[in-house]
């Protein structure tokens, strides 16, 4: 959508002829785009004999589906930036001076020009993964009052969470569908199914029925999301790959925290959280629109045009190119999530019976710690991982996450807003980086299948990190404690696995994980 800022206005000490030379030199120099924003400068002269008068204006057009709003002040930035830029070239090209140097990139914005079509597709992408990531964070979020609906304790508790990440393997053929039926079909089957189970659980009589819905719900999330990141990484330009991959993870934590706006149904009675899970249900009506836009990737058809390359073959994820890269990931998978499962699915329980939050003051709570701190770290996370390498942003960010995630959970007080604040913020940016890292290392026509088996190996850490946390939690006497101790193998896998793989950063996509010339299938 067009948006023309006021004109700038500007005297120029020249006749009209000299000052429309000044322009021409001016136009052909200006960028047409912004970083996927295209910016058009229009100026208008007008003769005053001795001198010049200059009206500038700019112009801006995005078209981006689903999240154009978000958008909408960074336009305006890139806009006045350009604006402001065209009235200073004009001002010292009129006098004969040398010109002020390019406006910085507006933060925010993508580091290269996408196209209109990779921009719709990681919009409609990131619209999925919201949609999939608000029903996955319910249960996690409403945990408390699930668990008092239910007369759970502490231990049933953490043992029905850890029975939903079972959903990994759920998760495993769908996901791996995308390497041989494309990557569109395994997201909407995402989407579609994700409705259906919070259906499912806004309804279950007893924690055996939930327990069921929502092992199916975790695996559709990580169905979605997996292939949504896998496709933002394909179609992403080169120089832009981490950034698609936050902007991604920055939907995701759009619908979790649309999940964490839906806390105070659940004070509403004792079945108040059912709800949220109602609303979840309801976001069925916006399949539509996202199958509408949602198209497959360039690069997956390209390979599926190829009958000789067989896609999907597990034989190709441990060949001597690939089978250090998916060891050395799926290893730090693993240990990660046996912390950062139980602290981020139990942090509300925590924060309810340790420190005595109710549901209202945990929205408030995690609204503060998360929202800002969240997409500052995602956002940063994709610039430096663009600027700096995957790898020192992903050690240093997971390290930082799980140190300062680790005294939360030890220590009471005001600490405590400052210590989740800032592990948020770590664990953004180090998610990103290794997060674009699991897509990057492995070649097209295995890319979903060896990440939905990273995917499957880190759930079962996450199911460790549960039974952990759990069973810990009496000897140590309380949650907050155990969940603290399941961050020491987190630490390892920051500190000792990550600086393992290979950098990916500044390097073509083929380059870094080329596809294999086959011969003819036998």
């Amino acid at each position: 959508m067009p948006r023309v800022a006021r004109c700038t206005l500007v005297r120029l000490d020249v006749p009209y002829e000299q000052a429309r030379a000044a322009v021409r030199r001016i136009l052909d120099d200006a960028p047409r785009d912004d970083h996927a924003v295209v910016v058009t400068i229009d100026i208008a002269l007008h003769d005053n004999g001795s001198t010049t008068d200059a009206e500038i204006s700019a112009t801006a057009t995005t078209e981006i589906p689903f999240f154009g709003w978000f958008f909408v002040p960074l336009v305006v930035l890139a806009r006045r930036r350009a604006q402001q830029h065209a009235a200073a070239a004009l001002t010292a090209a009129a006098a004969g001076n040398t010109p002020p140097p390019q406006p910085s990139p507006v933060f925010g914005l993508p580091p290269v020009a996408f196209t209109h079509e990779q921009a719709t597709l990681l919009a409609t992408a990131a619209a999925a993964t919201a949609v999939v990531a608000f029903a996955g964070a319910l249960f996690g979020q409403l945990s408390g009052p699930i668990s008092d609906s239910f007369h759970l304790s502490d231990t049933a508790l953490t043992v029905a969470l850890a029975l939903t990440r079972v959903g990994a393997l759920l998760a495993l053929v769908p996901t791996a569908l995308a390497d041989r039926r494309g990557r569109r079909t395994s997201i909407m089957l995402g989407v579609l199914g994700s409705a259906f189970a919070c259906a499912i659980s806004a309804i279950a009589p007893g924690i055996a029925f939930f327990t069921v819905a929502q092992a199916l719900q975790r695996g559709l999330l990580i169905t979605t999301a997996t292939v949504a990141a896998i496709a933002v990484v394909e179609e992403a330009p080169e120089g832009a790959r981490a950034y698609s991959t936050s902007m991604l993870a920055l939907a995701g934590g759009l619908g979790f925290s649309l999940a964490v706006v839906v806390l105070p149904f659940a004070d509403l009675g004792a079945n108040g959280w059912r709800i949220p899970f109602a609303l979840g249900a309801a976001t069925i009506f916006l399949a539509r629109p996202i199958a509408k836009r949602l198209r497959e990737t360039v690069r997956y058809e390209a390979v599926a045009r190829r009958k000789d390359i067989a896609r999907g073959r597990l034989r190709e994820i441990v060949d001597k190119r690939y089978g250090r890269r998916f060891i050395v990931l799926a290893a730090a998978a693993f240990l990660t999530n046996i912390f950062a499962a139980p602290s981020s699915q139990l942090m509300n329980k925590y924060l309810e019976d340790v420190r005595n939050f109710s549901s209202t003051g945990i929205a408030v709570f995690r609204g503060v710690t998360t929202a800002v701190p969240g997409l500052i770290g995602l956002v940063l996370g994709g610039r430096l991982a663009e600027q700096r390498g995957r790898k020192p942003v992903a050690v240093i960010g997971l390290a930082i996450a799980t140190i300062t995630q680790m005294i939360f959970f030890t220590f009471g007080g005001p600490i405590i807003w400052v210590m989740a604040a800032t592990s948020i913020l770590a664990a953004g940016a180090g998610g990103i980086a290794l997060g674009t890292l699991d897509a990057e290392l492995f070649a097209t026509e295995v890319r979903s299948t060896s990440n939905a088996l990273i995917t499957t190996i880190s759930v079962f850490g996450s199911g460790a990190g549960f039974l952990a946390a759990g069973l810990l939690a009496e000897p140590l006497g309380n949650l907050g404690r155990s969940i603290a101790l399941t961050g020491l193998p987190a630490l390892a896998a920051a500190l000792i696995l990550v600086p393992l793989l290979p950098e990916s950063a500044a390097r073509n996509l083929d380059d870094v994980s080329p596809t294999e010339e086959y011969g003819p299938d036998p």
